[in-house]
């Protein structure tokens, strides 16, 4: 067995701040999300992600695999926000084993009324706080995570990012 390759002092603090940073970012940006619309991080994401698609429907696997969470999370996600009447679920009419979700009105309305707050609290917690250079390079860094991992995390999904 090979000797493990131990982090050293620059990458371990690479690596804690990555994990400690990650935190606070979502925590700053959901603490805004409940105060201004009584949601969370992952049910704002769904209403955002579901009215990227509008008025089509997206289907709950498709979803799941593009915010990497499972299945089962999501679903409970959705039936929250489908009680709150913020989405509906419907049966895909070409496969009945499929769900899909649709953002309705009420969700629609919510998410545009939201998201003002929501861009000034990621630029309050990260945008601002960087340079245009530090930000491209960011951008270019997870870029390189994402494509190297997406395929070995979601080996069934589409390599490609999903939109």
């Amino acid at each position: 067995m090979s000797e493990p390759r131990w982090l050293n002092e620059t990458q371990m603090r690479a690596w804690t701040g990555f994990l400690e940073t990650s935190g606070l970012i979502q925590r700053h940006v959901e603490r805004q999300l409940r105060e201004d619309a009584g949601l969370t991080l992952i049910q704002y994401e769904i209403l955002h992600w579901a009215n990227e698609r509008a008025p089509e429907r997206r289907c709950i696997t498709e979803l799941a695999d593009l915010m990497i969470t499972s299945r089962s999370g999501l679903s409970y996600q959705v039936a929250q926000l489908e009680k709150a009447g913020l989405l509906r679920r419907e049966t895909d009419t070409s496969d009945e084993r499929r769900a899909m979700v649709v953002i309705t009105e009420d969700g629609r309305r919510l998410l545009e009324k939201t998201a003002p707050g929501h861009v000034e609290a990621v630029r309050d917690g990260l945008i601002d706080l960087l340079t245009d250079e530090q930000i491209a390079q960011l951008a270019d860094m997870m870029d390189s995570v994402r494509t190297r991992l997406r395929p070995r995390v979601l080996p069934t999904a589409s390599r490609k990012r999903i939109t």
